[in-house]
């Protein structure tokens, strides 16, 4: 262990300047000081780091290599000493979010309108959809996705579970029997989403394997608050993330189906561009919304 770190600042002051009189100037120390510095850690690490001329400093081998090692210590020094500093300050400026439409404006935006109580200095830009934007071109700082593609310029935070339930009311399945295999939706009116022109498949775990399979139905709609909404009005069975339908379901105004073949989707994620420190206002509102759904997302 090096009693004096000082020193090893001391000493990469002097490799980076090649001067003895250059890093004390940076340091705001004498020459004296330095030299001394240099001679303290040379005496700790028993070796010679710097060939001293009148009129340079070079580094030795041994100084080329302690220097690289000396070089990254600081670096995680500085990156402390800024995580520290963002820790304590204030989120303000403009917080730029984009969200998925339904579970944006049903399970985030209460956070938010919370988080922007606590911190009166901040404003936000709010945009919902369903696509997926690029992050940086688009100037968002934090977006929430539910799936969606992995990304290695982003960084991800878990933040909740997502399933997809299959479910009905207690009135439909009354006139149309309850399904207790895949093979019985035969028999039912199905609603289907719609995206990009296409027909979302119903997504199972048969046997530990997951499956996606292609379903017809005479109501195709392209948004899930309208699903649910038919759904609730009894005209057939659908598919719908556990987040749009849980209270539906723990109320009673729907069952859920075919339990056994519920699959665990890619998990809800904040994500947000990659930096070296992340700003407080992203930093503090990711927290909040993990802190809230810790024990629990509310839609389970």
């Amino acid at each position: 262990m090096l009693d004096h770190f000082g020193d090893v600042l001391a000493f990469v002051r002097v490799a980076d300047s090649g001067s003895f009189t250059r890093a004390a100037e940076r340091l705001g120390v004498t020459r004296s000081a330095v030299g001394k510095s240099i001679t303290r850690l040379e005496e700790n690490l028993a070796t010679r780091l710097i060939q001293r001329t009148t009129r340079s400093a070079s580094l030795t081998d041994e100084g080329k290599l302690f220097y690289e090692h000396a070089l990254r210590i600081l670096c995680e020094v500085d990156d402390a000493e800024a995580t520290l500093a963002e820790r304590n300050q204030t989120p303000k400026g403009r917080l730029r979010v984009d969200l998925p439409t339904a579970f944006g404006r049903l399970h985030v935006l209460p956070v938010l309108q919370r988080f922007l109580q606590d911190w009166p200095e901040l404003e936000a830009d709010v945009s919902f959809s369903d696509d997926y934007c690029d992050l940086v071109s688009d100037g968002i700082d934090v977006a929430i996705r539910i799936g969606g593609p992995s990304d290695s310029g982003l960084i991800r935070k878990v933040l909740a579970p997502h399933r997809l339930v299959m479910c009905a009311t207690p009135d439909y399945l009354a006139r149309r029997g309850l399904p207790r295999t895949l093979d019985d939706l035969a028999d039912h009116d199905k609603i289907v989403f719609t995206y990009a022109n296409g027909l979302v498949p119903w997504r199972y775990q048969m046997g530990g394997e997951a499956r996606d399979i292609s379903v017809q139905g005479a109501l195709r709609l392209s948004n899930t608050e309208a699903i649910r909404d038919a759904v609730l009005a009894g005209l057939g069975v659908a598919q719908l993330g556990e987040f749009l339908v849980g209270d539906d379901i723990r109320q009673g105004r729907l069952i859920a189906l075919l339990p056994d073949y519920v699959r665990e989707e890619t998990p809800i994620c904040a994500v947000y561009p990659t930096r070296r420190h992340v700003s407080p206002k992203v930093r503090r509102f990711v927290e909040m919304l993990r802190a809230d759904w810790a024990n629990g997302a509310p839609w389970i």
